[in-house]
């Protein structure tokens, strides 16, 4: 279809043999809300708006020249098999948690993250903490940084001591200020936080660069570059799961 001077296959601009190409090629993974995904999310995200033939030959040359890539990303082998769990049925009813610890001490004195991931939809939020936190501030941050947004969850999936776990579901509870009964799934165990984890370390490391001490501001971009990128488990980003549609990208800006 022909509209306004411009060639379109369906929804996707048609874009003609010109340097065009490899700048859009080379958004989509560099630009600042983006995080070096790799050739098939990369990908997915360029076939959502644009169009042009041998378009994965284009972004292998590309991602092989970029230095970022090569310099940022990690290699590791797959481990044994996870316990499997209850695979959940609503987004933010069955959430993980995990903590990363023995990152370079900021100019806010944060030192760890502390991690939250929805186990329907992948979608994950990334908060600063420190490995000094215990239970009752956890949960603080929990109540400011998640529930507000996602509700109370059915479950909580936590590596980590299970009275810990029990002492966070209490205070939960005890801030929202309600005297119902209640009780919760507490599965301490490995459940597989350890791909989050790796793939937001490899953001950090992007965006970080030279400012080791800094990351704490940069996490609000590895979080949205990371729900914004399709996930392998649903072929859809975790914010279109939750919400229905994806966020406005600097690509959706473009003329």
């Amino acid at each position: 279809m022909i509209q306004d001077g411009f060639l379109f296959r369906g929804p996707q601009l048609c874009i003609p043999k010109c340097g065009t190409r490899e700048l859009l090629i080379r958004e989509v993974p560099g630009g600042s809300l983006a995080g070096h995904f790799g050739e098939n999310k990369t990908l997915s995200m360029l076939y959502g708006h644009y169009y042009w033939p041998s378009m994965s030959k284009g972004v292998q040359d590309v991602l092989k020249r970029c230095a970022t890539c090569q310099v940022a990303k990690s290699h590791s082998l797959p481990h044994d098999f996870y316990m499997p769990l209850p695979i959940p049925t609503l987004p933010w009813e069955d959430v993980s948690m995990d903590f990363v610890l023995g990152l370079p001490r900021t100019q806010k004195s944060k030192d760890s993250i502390f991690v939250v991931v929805d186990r329907f939809s992948k979608m994950a939020h990334f908060i600063p903490c420190t490995k000094t936190n215990d239970a009752t501030h956890i949960a603080e941050l929990y109540f400011k940084e998640a529930m507000r947004l996602h509700g109370i969850p059915r479950s909580i999936v936590l590596d980590h001591d299970t009275k810990f776990l029990s002492y966070f579901w209490v205070t939960l509870w005890k801030k929202m200020g309600t005297k119902l009964k209640y009780s919760t799934t507490c599965h301490p165990q490995t459940d597989g936080l350890e791909v989050t984890n790796r793939t937001m370390g490899t953001l950090l490391r992007i965006l970080v660069k030279s400012n080791v001490k800094a990351w704490d501001f940069l996490l609000s971009h590895a979080e949205f570059a990371y729900n914004k990128s399709p996930t392998n488990a649903t072929g859809f980003s975790p914010l279109k799961v939750v919400y229905g549609v994806d966020p406005l990208s600097p690509l959706d800006l473009v003329p």
